[in-house]
């Protein structure tokens, strides 16, 4: 058949693609997610700054736990009920359980009325708050203190405190679903209410399994709870606790005082037998062994014996004695090897100071008459005369001086040995002595120690004494319990709060497992973060006709194709590319209706549109247009027709239709010859728009070959049922064809289930409702049309 205007010369075509098609090329880093610059689904470059990117990813983010919320709320709602049920069962299972507290006050140290330090006092002193109070508390808890309780309230006797009658109706389902602290210990009791000793056991582990402390912040105060199904036990117990421990404390403060004055008492006892037996053995010594000196039963000095004294004296005497021989020594020496006249004690001497006085006389009177008379005159021989016998008055008074400081000397020297020799039979005293006094130290160092622990043992006995007499208990009760006026447990509502989040946890760990198991495509910010891919429409499922819903401008699918075909045609600067192919990774995802429903779109502006069925080895388009499919591609590519003769005009205005025609054995050999290109290249000059439905992708070669030499390349992911691994595969065969992938359309999207999706991408159903859209426009239609 022949088409107006479709003239195509197979042996003259040109082999060559339009100036947009061109060999295909790797698509840009801005196509294949770019964080700073992303590509626009219609083809414009939009710049991103850190804050806006920040808010992208957190409004995708949102919308994506948003989706699954509302894609899985019959799973969430299911899993709150069922949890919701079993909080109530359990709830309601549970005996009543009553709550009274009593607040005591714990001090550190107790007032004192006289300032006495104890030996409690210097302990708690080195004791930081936290060990002293937990170790109160534990007090409180220890098995001694349930023990003393049970005994002073005689609840071994109380057949209601041990075998409480049971107030739920479902006692028996509570004995097999939740087991309590309480539940077990009165199990006990029953079993060993035949034996006294095994009922008080049961009883004090009753008391310490319902007892709870809770301390007042930042004060002293402590809080002492007791639960228990009768709220009359519960307070009971509860005043009985705080008055055990207070009287408790109170004994253990007296009973510590008590303890350590008997024991101090007989400590004293035996020091003072000790201290005296000590000082007896040390006088005797002294006494026996004649060691005179001061014995002292209470000081720190030595007995000192005569011997002792008389070498001190004999000492000083020496050194004095010695003092005086060395200066007379060194006088003799000096005399015996000077010259007699040059002595100082000669010079020094009166009589001799007196002689050369005369001398000096004679000699001034001497050398005056000598001017006058002659040496030989009688007069002047006679002074020569007296002259000389002065010197020999001095000679002689000099020789006397020296003859004297040596007989010093000399006796200096023999009294320096006789003392010497004293000194050294006083020596020998004390040395005797001092072996005495070895034993006699080691007897006076034992009654000084006596001594010293008996004085401080008796100033602490009667410090304790003071101290336990004035000191006061540390622990007193400020509020007493009283009768609770309702159940402390079980509280419906937190028990209700505590199953509704294990519900939503359960719900959320449900849904994490099967979004995990599910490895599939669910929302176009999966395929733009994984693949890269811009999505250029999103295809809600279609519960009839693709057909029939595009013969409809209201319907959502027509809508979405209509947005798809605009975002085509702002693909590329130089708008739609003329040659599509339209392609998926596996069959069965829409390719072919996507392809028919854009050629119909391209169609509907007035465009020509050539719609190429190149699935050689399943067609599908024939059924689809309602035409022949005897002739077509398959025969063109072998050479047994022209193009002319197996174009179809379509019920479409403007859309023109190239079936596949027979499926020849070698599909992939024909659509890599030359005449594949050849057709593409003339078909666009000849139409607006030509479309292609391409084979799948994965395990055959025909929709890279044709991927190759097309202007762009759609790629159609069906949601929800291709594998992320499958789409990932047939994409990297595309790139390996070096195919020009111009976007991805997300096909048979069920807008209702997956909210969310369709929000940021302008297909969300309220949208399309609001604008005059889907089933609220079609019963407005109804009830505006005439009756009749």
């Amino acid at each position: 058949m022949n088409v107006p205007n479709l003239n195509f010369n197979a042996e003259g075509g040109s082999a060559r693609l339009p100036a947009e098609g061109g060999a295909a090329r790797l698509p840009s880093t801005a196509a294949y997610g770019s964080r700073s610059v992303a590509q626009a689904p219609y083809g414009e470059f939009v710049n991103f700054n850190a804050q806006d990117e920040d808010k992208s990813d957190f409004r995708k983010l949102f919308f994506r736990y948003l989706g699954l919320t509302l894609r899985y709320r019959w799973l969430i709602l299911f899993c709150c009920a069922i949890s919701l049920a079993i909080g109530l069962i359990l709830t309601y299972s549970q005996t009543p359980i009553y709550q009274a507290t009593v607040t005591v006050e714990i001090d550190r140290q107790a007032a004192r009325v006289v300032r006495v330090e104890n030996a409690q006092d210097d302990y708690l002193s080195g004791v930081d708050n936290s060990r002293f109070y937990e170790t109160q508390y534990d007090l409180l808890r220890s098995r001694s203190q349930a023990e003393r309780v049970a005994a002073d309230l005689d609840l071994a006797a109380a057949s209601d405190f041990l075998n409480p009658p049971s107030t739920s109706p479902w006692a028996k389902l509570r004995g097999l679903i939740f087991r309590s602290a309480n539940t077990q210990t009165v199990n006990e009791g029953k079993r060993e209410a035949g034996n006294l000793e095994q009922r008080q056991a049961a009883a004090a582990r009753m008391v310490q399994s319902g007892l709870s402390l809770t301390p007042v912040y930042n004060s002293n105060l402590l809080r002492i709870s007791f639960d228990s199904p009768s709220p009359e036990w519960a307070q009971r117990i509860a005043n009985g606790v705080a008055d055990t421990f207070v009287s408790t404390n109170l004994e253990r403060r007296y009973g510590a005082t008590a303890y350590a004055r008997n024991f101090l008492k007989e400590r004293l006892e035996e020091l003072k037998l000790k201290l005296e037996e000590s000082e007896r053995a040390l006088v005797a010594y002294a006494e026996k062994q004649e060691l005179i000196g001061d014995v002292k039963t209470s000081g720190k000095e030595s007995a000192q014996s005569l011997t002792d004294s008389n070498l001190a004296a004999l000492n000083g005497a020496l050194q004095k004695v010695m003092t005086e021989r060395i200066n007379a020594q060194q006088n003799w020496e000096q005399a015996n090897g000077a010259n007699e006249l040059g002595l100082p004690q000669i010079l020094g001497d009166g009589a001799i100071s007196s002689l050369r006085g005369a001398k000096a006389t004679l000699m001034i009177d001497y050398q005056n008459k000598l001017s006058v008379f002659k040496a030989d005159y009688p007069d002047m021989l006679k002074l020569k005369a007296q002259i000389n016998q002065v010197d020999q008055e001095i000679k002689s008074a000099a020789v006397v001086i020296k003859q004297s400081l040596k007989a010093k000397y000399e006796a200096a020297l023999q009294q320096e040995e006789l003392l010497k020799n004293k000194m050294d039979e006083v020596k020998r005293g004390v040395l005797e002595t001092r072996n005495k006094e070895i034993q006699f130290n080691i007897l006076k160092r034992e009654a000084d120690t006596n001594r010293s622990l008996y004085e401080g043992l008796l100033q602490q006995y009667k410090d304790i004494g003071v101290a336990g007499a004035v000191s006061t208990n540390n622990v007193a009760v400020i509020d007493r319990a009283e009768v609770p006026g309702g159940p402390y447990k079980p509280n419906l509502r937190v028990n209700l709060t505590k199953w509704l989040m294990i519900g939503l946890a359960g719900a959320a760990l449900l849904i994490a497992l099967l979004e995990l198991l599910d490895d599939t495509f669910k929302s176009p910010q999966e395929i733009e973060e994984q693949l890269g891919l811009a999505i250029l429409g999103v295809i809600p499922i279609s519960d009839g006709s693709i057909l029939a819903d595009l013969s409809k401008p209201s319907n959502p699918i027509s809508e979405a194709f209509r947005s798809l075909r605009t975002a085509l045609q702002f693909s590329t600067d130089q708008g739609a590319p003329k040659t599509i192919v339209v392609t998926s990774a596996q069959p069965g995802e829409g390719k072919s209706t996507t392809a028919l429903a854009l050629a119909i779109n391209f169609s509907q502006l007035g465009m020509k549109v050539l719609l190429i069925d190149a699935d050689l080895r399943n067609p599908s388009q024939h059924r689809n247009v309602g035409r022949n499919n005897g002739a077509g591609l398959a025969n063109y590519l072998a050479g047994g027709a022209m193009p002319e003769s197996i174009f179809q005009k379509t019920d479409v205005n403007g859309l023109y239709f190239m079936p596949s025609g027979p499926l020849p054995p070698n599909p992939a050999e024909l659509l890599a010859g030359p005449k594949m290109l050849s057709l593409l290249s003339t078909a666009s000059e000849k139409v607006d728009a030509v479309i292609v439905d391409s084979p799948p992708i994965l395990g055959l070669a025909d929709a890279p070959l044709l991927a190759s030499i097309a202007s762009g390349t759609l790629l159609v992911i069906a949601t929800g049922s291709t594998r992320r691994s499958t789409v990932k595969a047939a994409l990297k065969r595309l790139h390996f064809a070096r195919a020009r992938i111009v976007g991805a359309v997300m096909n048979k999207c069920d807008l209702r289930s997956n909210y969310g999706y369709g929000y940021g991408y302008g297909y969300g159903v309220p949208a399309l409702e609001y604008y005059g859209y889907g089933r609220k426009n079609e019963l407005a239609q109804v009830e505006d049309s005439p009756r009749g």
